[in-house]
């Protein structure tokens, strides 16, 4: 093709050199063995492209010089990376382009600018000079063309995609269009497209690279879609932004228009309204300064602030939020301490000590009035009243009441809130709490704290370490409001089932109440006083039409629903009621009395049975207590042995605390063999088993270690233990009872199951201390320090050596 445009580049002063037009034509056009490389760094000069360089360096201007010296010939290699100096081979790809220089111009800076024409493709073989330039000998390569369909069908695609991109983008010229339709050879066309296309020098290199026609025209035909896609995108986006500019333009053109007729009319427009509620509203909530400011500094944000804009949404919601919050409405405590007696004891019966640590803040806040609020943590069993009495707290202190539940939440921001950034943020749940209370010193209750959960978001437990601290709540910060809120005066109550769960940091924070399960007659006179009146209530019935005696209660309680609380006992209750009012709403009674005897047509037959008397009426049978998170239990621990060698089998779900227990007590019976008469000569000829029923459910703790003993020798000694005796303590190898804990639950499981006579560890005695006098009057308690002492109790007298021999005995069996 011959170069018929030449670029005039003269400058004042300064002579072109120009080349001879019959140097244009390729074919006439030898390219030699061996050229001068020239480093091309953002650009890919194609074959029968013209391209204007420029050339700064010397070694580049030296490399120009040799140039124009001879046929103007040189390759232009494409550069790896961006380095201006000492380029060398290895910094080069190894395919280039054979370039004519058809024009040079020299600059006043020294540098000079050259208008080149690519002719060939060339593989870059072996470079013979390094300095002062680079030189290579070089292969020239031809295109290889496969005249087929397929090929014809790529080219005429490129050329029509091409052609509607020209039409589509301002960047390209429109005369690009007659030199595509011109071009019949299809890798020309692919070189001249991909010279014209928006797409890095790397791609290029690539499709310069090609030498197969038809892997040029699938690149380029790939890199053509694309740019096609970008560029619908573009014009899409710009067609909606050109439409919303429009439609602002409108809007406030008539928002301006409507300004302009109320001015006339002498009316405010609705956003000048709010503006003065939302600033009246910021003098009437007193916040504290620091608060104040903020909310100032939002307003006038606000104000500047188009309606239409997005962030209007959210800076008119967060003053929304800062105008509602309490910061200076509180109540007035109730001070009378008789009046806060009397109410406690309306709702709830017992629990003397929470209802004096009530009284005794009363008694202190009535004295000091800048007192904070205390952070108290009620643990007890399911339905002993914990929620409930967190509302008649509040009722007593003439305080708002306000519940949350902590079960389950795994998020911290459910505490602290969601910054302003986040879409759809709100306070957290204590900031909200607050503005529901519309009071800021509330009885603020937080159910279920043990039941707090953790994962990648955060530790809603370690948030709450601010919240239940006293010298730190009075600046909470919540990441929603992002200022300070005084929470001091807020009486925080949290509830629990069981400590174990609660981090300790946080544990430190709560003054720890206990709420332990209600005794038989405790639960008797709730019933009597608070859960039948209430379920009347319920079902419309009144005491004419129904009465339960007071030994159905008894039953009820005993052999329906055998618990530390009362959720159980007050279902069964309002199933009677519903019996009840069947019968009466039917015209089948005008009235009904409940006795012992119809309770098992009314509830069905009996859940629960004092078992103990059977159970234990056997050798090899032990009665434990132990503690649960819904109150005490008690435990059939059972022991066998049989022809082995000397193996321990423990099962029944024990923890490892409870088999080392177990192991502890194995080892001490060994060891006390003779002491204590066990006819077995030699320990390790048999097997022993020991089970602990009720398999399905975990067991774990150290105080079942005296109970497995005491089976133990029941089993080798063939004395059964006495069936109303009950135990619980820790065991030593050398026979020491050790003190445990939950001394209280266990006292009352042992009461529900019958248990009559009960031994427990000597340094446990002080903690009878909790337990209801009438307890301790139906129950003998047997402190004991080591296993000699229990001995007698559990089994009424000293066991004496059976008249045969166990191991007769066995081999008898066998």
């Amino acid at each position: 093709m011959k170069a018929e445009k030449k670029m005039d580049l003269r400058r004042k002063g300064k002579a072109i050199s120009t080349v001879p037009e019959d140097l244009f034509l390729q074919e006439e056009m030898e390219i030699p063995d061996v050229l001068p490389v020239l480093p091309v760094l953002d650009t890919v000069v194609f074959p029968q492209m013209v391209t204007a360089l420029g050339v700064a360096t010397e070694r580049e201007l030296k490399l120009l010089d040799h140039v124009l010296t001879g046929k103007r010939l040189l390759a232009l290699a494409l550069q790896k990376t961006p380095k201006e100096k000492d380029v060398g081979p290895d910094d080069l790809y190894g395919y280039a382009t054979a370039a004519v220089v058809l024009q040079m111009l020299r600059m006043p800076d020294n540098s000079a600018r050259m208008l080149v024409q690519g002719i060939a493709r060339l593989k870059l073989h072996e470079f013979t000079q390094n300095q002062p330039y680079l030189i290579a000998r070089v292969e020239t390569l031809q295109d290889q063309l496969e005249e087929d369909i397929e090929t014809e069908a790529m080219a005429r695609n490129a050329s029509d995609q091409f052609t509607k991109m020209i039409s589509i983008t301002s960047n390209l010229p429109e005369e690009l269009k007659i030199a595509v339709m011109n071009i019949e050879h299809p890798g020309r066309l692919a070189d001249m497209i991909a010279s014209h296309l928006s797409i890095n020098v790397h791609e290029k290199e690539e499709i310069l690279e090609a030498i197969k026609v038809k892997e040029r025209l699938q690149k380029v035909n790939a890199f053509i879609s694309r740019e096609m896609e970008v560029l619908e995108l573009a014009r899409k986006i710009q067609t909606q932004v050109k439409g919303e500019m429009e439609k602002g333009q409108r809007e406030y053109y008539l928002r301006q228009q409507l300004k302009a007729i109320q001015d006339e009319l002498g009316e405010s427009d609705e956003r000048t309204v709010e503006m003065a509620e939302l600033k009246q509203k910021i003098e009437e909530a007193k916040m504290p300064p620091e608060v104040k400011k903020e909310a100032e500094r939002e307003l006038s944000r606000l104000q500047k602030m188009p309606p239409q804009a997005a962030e209007y949404t959210v800076s008119r919601t967060y003053l929304d939020w800062l105008v509602s919050l309490p910061w200076s409405v509180r109540t007035t405590d109730s001070l009378d301490i008789n009046q806060a007696q009397k109410v406690l004891d309306e709702d709830h019966y017992n629990l003397k000590k929470v209802k004096e640590r009530i009284l005794e803040y009363l008694a202190v806040r009535k004295l000091k009035e800048d007192m904070k609020g205390p952070i108290l943590c009620f643990v007890g069993p399911p339905g002993t009243g914990k929620t409930s009495l967190g509302k008649s707290i509040a009722r007593a202190l003439g305080r708002k009441f306000i519940r949350i539940s902590l079960g389950g939440i795994r998020d911290e921001a459910e505490i602290r809130g969601h910054r302003r950034t986040y879409v759809g943020a709100l306070p957290g749940r204590i900031i909200q709490g607050m503005r529901k209370a519309e009071s800021s010193n509330p009885v603020f209750m937080m159910d279920e704290i043990d039941k707090l959960g953790m994962d990648f978001r955060g530790d809603p437990s370690s948030a709450l370490l601010e919240v239940l601290d006293p010298e730190q709540n009075f600046s909470f910060s919540d990441h929603y409001l992002e200022v300070p809120f005084d929470l001091s005066k807020v009486m925080f109550i949290t509830t629990a089932n069981y400590l174990d769960p609660i981090p300790p940091a946080l544990k430190d924070r709560m003054e720890v109440l206990e709420l332990p399960g209600y005794t038989e007659e405790e639960k008797l006179s709730i019933t009597k006083k608070f859960l039948i009146p209430k379920q009347l209530k319920e079902h419309g019935l009144t005491p004419e039409y129904i009465t339960i005696e007071d030994n159905a209660i008894k039953t009820i309680i005993g052999t329906y629903t055998r618990e530390a609380g009362l959720r159980n006992l007050e279902r069964s209750i309002a199933t009677l009621c519903r019996k009840v009012a069947k019968e009466i709403a039917a015209g089948r009674a005008k009235s009904v009395t409940v006795k012992e005897e119809s309770l098992g047509e009314l509830l069905g037959p009996a859940i629960f049975f004092k078992e103990v008397a059977e159970r234990v009426g056997e050798p090899g049978v032990a009665t434990g207590l132990a503690w649960t998170p819904s109150g005490g239990d008690i435990l059939f621990i059972e022991s066998t042995y049989m022809p082995g060698s000397g193996r321990l089998t423990l099962t029944g779900q024990l923890g490892e605390v409870m088999k080392e227990s177990a192991e502890a007590a194995m080892s001490y019976v060994r060891s006390k063999a003779k002491t204590l008469n066990i006819p077995l000569p030699d320990f390790t000829k048999y097997d022993f088993h020991i089970h602990v029923p009720a398999g399905a459910i975990p067991k774990d703790g150290p105080s079942a270690g005296v109970t497995m003993a005491m089976s133990l020798i029941s089993l080798l000694t063939e004395r059964p233990v006495l069936p109303e005796v009950a135990m619980t303590g820790e065991i030593t190898l050398r026979g020491k009872v050790l003190p445990v804990g939950g001394i209280k639950e266990k006292v009352l499981a042992a009461k529900r199951a019958g248990i009559s006579t009960l031994v427990l560890p000597k340094r446990n005695e002080k903690d009878l201390v909790e337990v209801p006098d009438e307890i301790k009057a139906k129950i003998t308690f047997h402190p004991v320090e080591s296993v000699d002492e229990m001995l007698p109790v559990v089994f009424g007298a000293e066991p004496k050596r059976p008249e045969k021999k166990a191991e007769e005995k066995l081999v008898k069996v066998t």
